[in-house]
């Protein structure tokens, strides 16, 4: 999914780009809300939280492996609306930015509230804010939000979160306001400049939650210059696009003064100025801000995480040390089976592997406790997502190879068995050589022959994605595009999200009708907390089939520069919120 973070070649394999590629955006640091600039935060030693309370003023700096690209509402794939994005694009709703567990919950932004449904959540209705303004000082209309979503569907814009296409009404086979003769979608009704009402095929009760993605982002029809649009898109947050150059390699953006802070409960824009630049070496990034001189002192990153040995030599080092944030996003990594495959159409040989991982070695391989912790669920240790603990296959800290050997001859295999292990050559510390490696000498304790087979990333992904192909065990990973138990369990567990001629998710082809209609049963709920409850119960029944082996939820280490302050980091993306970032 992506990368460091929750990544997509088509339309899945995007989205895993897209979530890690979300993160990345979203940059990660230790959190401490605007009210506790100096106060508890502070006393518990997180980075930016010292000194004075923020101001207004000066200029931040974006230093990024991978260009802010694509750089359209239209075909951006984020979670929440971004990090960067969210400071040009406001949607209906939007991430809440506060730290940890509180900033996981979702928030109105453009809208008055989070929308109101109908009695089974097929219909739901949003009214706008008051003096809503776009960056020429033009008003901001409900018809400019339906524009905005229709072009996503146009194929020259596309890339965006899929969802609309499967829930609106007609979505299926919308081509797009540039071949519709000005029809538009009917499911979107915009009774008047203030008033949006939309018509799904089925109930959703997690409609805000999609509301965050920049596909929700007003365009004015007059302003559209369809692919060019991305140049120089129409401001509607607290900043706007004076310079694009090379794809998003460099951006640089400057205050809306048409933005107005009394709509806008979410954003700070301490900055007067944000200069991205992208195209970075890691190791580049991480010096420059370990340095902090000149521009370098007022810097972030919002993708590049520090690895074990600057780590470690930062441990050593107070000061850098209190500039350390940590950050947890909704992400797993885990084995993958694929019971289509012998012997893992057998349960008792995925039991048994499940009984033999030991998830120490594969914690050191994935760069250690301070960057990895391990995990025996699905779902992300975070009540947002429904987490309910179980670990139905006990392998403790370093694997129960004595179980493993009972149940490989239960199953026909007293001798042990030989397999194979599909795994990337990127070096991601997630799917790469180093996990595998550390799953094969566990498995060989246990009897079990592991022979590894390494892929060039595109390749990878495309064999783990495609039904026909599908490796009989592969490491895999998923992030959430939202924190919810709905976009982990559906795309991976839903019978009817089986894709046979493009990307497909449900690794195991499982097709359970009691797990389908459980699906649908919470996606009706409009109780968030309810709705988690049951999905993590769900989490909890799937693995008992033993279609996965959990191994391990990402934890994000990043550094900010020496003059940065105001630095939150919320359960949605784990890593630094840059609307909140104070240079001085």
């Amino acid at each position: 999914m992506h990368s460091v973070g929750p990544a997509r070649q088509s339309h899945r394999a995007r989205r895993v780009a897209a979530v890690a590629v979300s993160l990345v955006l979203a940059g990660g640091a230790a959190a401490c809300g605007p009210e506790d600039a100096t106060g508890k935060a502070a006393a518990e030693g997180k980075p930016g939280t010292a000194g004075a309370a923020p101001q207004k003023g000066g200029t931040l700096t974006v230093l990024n492996n991978e260009p802010q690209s694509d750089f359209d509402p239209a075909r951006l794939y984020t979670s929440g609306g971004g990090n960067v994005p969210s400071l040009v694009f406001r949607t209906l709703t939007t991430r809440n930015r506060e730290d940890g567990p509180a900033g996981a919950k979702v928030v109105p932004d453009l809208a008055t509230d989070l929308g109101k449904p109908n009695a089974d959540a097929t219909e739901w209705t949003y009214t706008l804010k008051d003096g809503l303004k776009y960056e020429d000082g033009s008003p901001i209309t409900t018809a400019d939000i339906k524009y905005g979503i229709e072009r996503s569907f146009a194929a020259e814009l596309s890339g965006g979160a899929p969802y609309l296409r499967d829930w609106l009404v007609g979505g299926e086979s919308y081509e797009g306001p540039y071949k519709d003769g000005g029809k538009g979608l009917d499911s979107i009704v915009v009774p008047d400049a203030r008033t949006i009402v939309f018509k799904l095929r089925k109930p959703e009760g997690e409609f805000p939650f999609l509301a965050t993605q920049t596909q929700f982002a007003p365009v004015p029809k007059s302003k559209d210059t369809g692919v060019k649009y991305e140049e120089h898109p129409v401001s509607s947050g607290p900043y706007k696009v004076v310079k694009n150059d090379g794809d998003g390699e460099h951006l640089t953006l400057e205050r809306n003064e048409h933005w107005d802070e009394k709509t806008d409960e979410e954003r700070k824009a301490y900055p007067d100025r944000i200069d991205v630049r992208s195209g970075l070496d890691a190791a580049v990034i991480n010096q420059r801000l370990t340095t902090s001189s000149g521009p370098d002192a007022a810097a972030v990153t919002t993708d590049t995480n520090l690895g074990p040995a600057e780590l470690a030599q930062i441990g050593g080092n107070e000061e850098l040390a209190s500039r350390v944030g940590t950050g947890h996003f909704g992400y797993i990594n885990y084995l993958a089976f694929n019971p289509k495959v012998a012997p893992f159409d057998n349960p008792k040989v995925r039991q048994a592997i499940s009984y033999a991982i030991n998830r120490t070695s594969v914690i050191n391989a994935a760069g250690g406790s301070a960057l990895a912790e391990p995990a025996t669920t699905f779902l992300p240790e975070r009540e947002a997502f429904g987490f309910t603990a179980y670990d139905h296959f006990p392998a403790g800290k370093t694997g129960n190879p004595e179980k493993a050997k009972e149940l490989l001859r239960e199953a026909g295999h007293p001798d042990g068995l030989t397999i194979t292990l599909t795994h990337s050559t990127a070096q991601n510390r997630q799917t790469s050589p180093e996990v595998a490696t550390a799953v094969q000498q566990a498995l060989a304790a246990a009897g079990i022959t592991v022979k590894l087979e390494g892929l060039e990333n595109n390749a990878f992904n495309e064999k783990r994605w495609d039904v026909k192909n599908t490796p009989g065990f592969f490491l895999s990973r998923w992030g959430a595009d939202w924190p919810s138990g709905a976009p982990f369990l559906a795309p991976i567990f839903d019978g009817r999200q089986i894709v046979t001629n493009g990307s497909n998710y449900n690794h195991a082809q499982l097709d359970d009708p009691a797990v389908n209609t459980e699906i649908d049963e919470i996606a009706k709920l409009t109780d968030l907390a309810a709705a988690g409850k049951r999905w993590g119960a769900l989490d909890k029944k799937i693995g008992e089939q033993a279609l996965d082996v959990p191994l391990f939820h990402p934890v994000y280490k990043r550094l900010v520069g020496k003059d940065v302050k105001n630095v939150v980091i919320s359960d949605w993306t784990g890593v630094l919120d840059i609307s909140q970032v104070s240079v001085k």
